[in-house]
């Protein structure tokens, strides 16, 4: 039985991968996951004057930054990213953008922890929703060879997003307070998922890939985690992002609390040192990924991952110098570390769609942001949190406890780099597979 969005047996359509609609397309999903992000980095850099409001632990603190979101957005994904292999996945993106932005909007009418708590929730369910459909979209917009080159543009939304919630959110709150801040984050979303909803079309599923239309059928979750399992570079290409990304994000989620409290900058300044970084830094380090993916020698997908290893690999040491560094050596290494927060999202993200066929690629999409959010929502934010409180009981360091669980978590960097080379072993045998190209 044909999935309705997918072609018939022997009648792929022909499409077009260069059409102005595909990339018009691809600029609103890119700005839709802006949103998501700065929705989602919001309250990291809003922690200190929360804190102090509402007098919270650095765990309490761990639970509204991570956990809150992070227990229905892992949870629901998976589920919501099944109904897109099988429904519209326009329509999805767009009710998920309106659900997310309400609710961060929400979090600034909150005036008590459980109140923050429940909305921070809503915010993880409408966030379920995003990223799955957005990539499985971008991959029946574009062909098998220019998915890493869309993914690497889809993931220019990290650096902006992060932008507005680091400077942007951060200089309202030192102007007008951070429910302020919340408010003003959430409510265009409103007004985006209704352009999303209303511009752009539903693509046909698999019409852009060489292997068999029959591959374009919703594939069931065990079949997908089956091909996980038993598909090595697949493997390693999931559990490598999610240590790069608790070591990359889980650290840059502390960095503004780090900076407040070693260094003593008020909210406002924390943000106007970070936004430049994510805004200029991560839109440089994703243009040159984006020009990396553009030429031929990364056509080749053992030369995507082992790239991803090397500067994995390079910005390790800079990781830790920001946190066991002096004031002299924190600007320099954060123009280190928060650029390597964005580079492997694309080159991951495209890879990723080209390991799995069309009917679980929203699926495999959803494990992926599971495995990483778990390592980045979860334990990144209240691991460090309830270390930081125990090392402040049980020592003399006060503030600078959170500076030294930070210097022991930088170096995870490492770990991922090896499942990055690892992947390259097998990586172009599984594409040949599954695209049924070279």
């Amino acid at each position: 039985m044909q999935n309705g969005n997918s072609p018939p047996p022997g009648k792929i359509p022909r499409a077009d991968s260069t059409s102005a609609a595909n990339w018009y397309a691809l600029g609103f999903i890119t700005l839709a996951y802006a949103l998501n992000i700065a929705d989602r980095y919001s309250i990291s850099t809003l922690v200190e004057p929360i804190k102090s409001e509402m007098g919270l632990s650095d765990a309490a603190v761990g639970f509204l930054t991570g956990v809150a979101l992070a227990l229905f957005y892992v949870t629901l994904g998976i589920p919501l990213a099944k109904l897109a292999d099988r429904s519209n996945r326009r329509n999805l993106l767009a009710a998920a953008v309106a659900a997310w932005s309400v609710m961060t909007a929400v979090c600034g009418f909150t005036h008590t922890f459980v109140q923050l708590m429940l909305a921070r929730f809503g915010v993880g369910v409408g966030e379920a929703g995003g990223t799955p459909a957005s990539t499985s979209l971008i991959a029946d917009l574009f062909r098998p060879m220019q998915r890493p080159l869309a993914l690497s543009i889809f993931a220019l939304g990290a650096p902006l997003g992060a932008w507005l919630g680091s400077e942007v959110a951060g200089g309202i709150a030192e102007t007008h307070g951070w429910r302020t801040a919340f408010i003003a984050l959430g409510l265009p979303g409103v007004l985006l998922a209704m352009i999303v909803f209303a511009t752009i079309r539903e693509p046909v599923r698999g019409a852009l890939d060489a292997a068999t239309p029959g591959n374009a059928t919703g594939r069931s979750l065990t079949e997908t985690l089956a091909h996980i399992r038993h598909c090595r570079s697949v493997f390693h290409l999931i559990a490598g992002t999610t240590v790069l990304t608790f070591w990359s994000w889980g650290l840059i989620w502390w960095t503004p609390a780090f900076i407040m409290r070693s260094y003593g900058l008020t909210v406002g300044e924390a943000g106007a040192l970070l936004g430049p970084m994510h805004l200029i830094g991560g839109t440089g380090s994703l243009l040159a990924t984006t020009f990396l993916m553009s030429l031929r020698v990364f056509s080749d997908p053992r030369a995507v991952v082992r790239m991803i290893a090397v500067c994995s690999l390079a910005a390790t040491l800079p990781s830790v110098l920001v946190y066991a560094g002096n004031r002299s050596l924190l600007e320099p290494m954060l123009w280190v570390l928060v650029p390597a927060t964005y580079f492997f999202i694309g080159p991951t993200l495209g890879l990723l769609q080209n390991l799995v066929p069309p009917g679980m690629r929203a699926q495999a999409t959803a494990v992926l942001l599971f495995t990483a959010n778990v390592a980045n929502l979860v334990i990144a934010p209240q691991l460090v949190g309830f270390a930081s409180d125990w090392l402040t009981a049980s020592s003399e360091l006060g503030p600078e406890a959170l500076r030294w669980v930070l210097v022991f978590t930088a170096p995870t960097g490492l770990w991922g780099a090896w499942h990055m080379w690892r992947c390259g072993r097998t990586v172009r045998e599984d594409q040949r597979a599954v695209l049924g190209v070279d």
